[in-house]
């Protein structure tokens, strides 16, 4: 992969303002003692920022496989969970757990060997925590606004009140830790660690060739109509991401990157049962503007949040199905009707055509309200140094 370096954040990014561009890796070389060194590894391994972002993230991946197969065996023989669980929040919340420890010991422990910090990976930044609150806030508000419209199109009706009393808030907080673990989990795979990982090391045909990868293995192994979902994400960032490679973009490593994160989530979520090819380009989508997130906001915490949110919304606040799956222990009741393609049929929600709207609404919302703020982050410092 091209190996492409970062710029360091500029001087009003560490005091507060929201950053130029979203963290990375510093533009002095780190290298891990010992590994990273220079003659410690032959240059196919070792670059100006140590390990290469390839060998990186085949490591991380190795070691993803071997923590997520050991807590897996662990927490089976512990009865937490098993082979065949119904959707439920326990089920979830020990599920998610296994994942989640092992992605964060895979970081923990490729961060280790390359000489950086876990909070590295895209989880530093100015107003870390209002962020998050702030992506609660547009996930509950952005999935409600999908139900209210489904609501007013006749495309879902809400059934009875399913719980009552204490119980209300004991599912309600047992689905918020399992979807707290979602977010955190799928985030920090895909928008902190990949995300910042291939930032620093890859360039448009090493994008294209992988994206290519992901494409042709559905082409080979895979069938149903979900696989169209991928294909149409793919296509979809060919070319803003020629562009950007042909003019020469500064920084546009993080869009190389952000075409591949996106239709690799769009491609993990083929294995749920009951997804559509909307709700697979849904994932894709969603998962670029949780990229546009980080570069605006300059962290992945208002990603995480609208994450989990999401989740949360749609399985316990609204009882929908979530990619197909229908939750036991949820507040209200909700249910399809009509043509699957505006109601989102067995899919839920997310496989309405509608949700694709939504998701561009908030698009647009995230870059008005934080690019605002960037611009005007930016022009201050611009303006005072006009004036001297």
């Amino acid at each position: 992969m091209e190996l492409e370096i970062p710029p360091s954040l500029p001087e009003e990014s560490r005091t507060g303002s929201v950053p130029e561009a979203p963290p990375a890796a510093a533009s002095e070389p780190v290298f891990a003692p010992g590994l990273a060194e220079p003659g410690g590894l032959p240059w196919v391994f070792s670059g100006s920022q140590g390990l290469r972002a390839g060998w990186s993230v085949l490591l991380f991946v190795l070691l993803f496989s071997i923590f997520s197969t050991a807590a897996g065996f662990v927490f089976f023989h512990l009865h937490l969970i098993g082979k065949k669980e119904d959707f439920t929040a326990t089920g979830a919340f020990f599920g998610e757990l296994v994942a989640f420890l092992a992605m964060a010991g895979a970081a923990a422990l490729v961060a280790r060997i390359e000489g950086r910090g876990i909070f590295d990976f895209y989880l530093t930044g100015p107003r870390r925590f209002l962020h998050f609150l702030s992506g609660l806030a547009a996930g509950f508000a952005t999935l409600s606004a999908l139900i209210g419209t489904l609501y007013w199109g006749g495309w879902l009706h809400f059934g009875p009140i399913a719980l009552s009393g204490a119980a209300i808030f004991q599912f309600g907080g047992l689905w918020a830790a399992a979807f707290l673990l979602v977010g955190f989990f799928e985030e920090g795979c895909f928008r902190c660690y990949l995300q910042f990982t291939l930032t620093r090391g890859i360039n448009f045909w090493w994008a294209l060739a992988v994206v290519g990868a992901l494409c042709l293995d559905l082409l080979v192994g895979s069938k149903g109509s979900g696989l169209r979902g991928v294909y149409a994400a793919a296509l979809l960032g060919l070319a803003p991401c020629l562009i950007l490679h042909i003019r020469k973009t500064p920084r546009s490593g993080f869009w190389q990157a952000s075409w591949v994160t996106s239709t690799a989530f769009g491609f993990i979520h083929i294995t749920n049962n009951g997804e559509n090819w909307i709700g697979i380009f849904a994932a894709a989508f969603i998962g670029f503007v949780f990229c546009v997130s980080i570069w605006v906001t300059g962290s992945a915490w208002w990603a995480i949040g609208c994450h989990a949110a999401w989740d949360w919304t749609e399985t316990f606040f609204y009882g929908a199905s979530d990619s197909g799956m229908q939750p036991t222990g949820h507040y209200l009741t909700t249910s399809p009707a009509g043509n699957a393609l505006w109601s989102g049929g067995a899919d839920g929600p997310e496989g309405s055509l509608l949700v694709l709207g939504i998701t561009l609404l908030l698009l647009v919302a995230l870059v008005v309200i934080y690019g605002r703020k960037r611009s005007a982050a930016l022009a201050t410092p611009a303006a005072r140094q006009a004036a001297e």
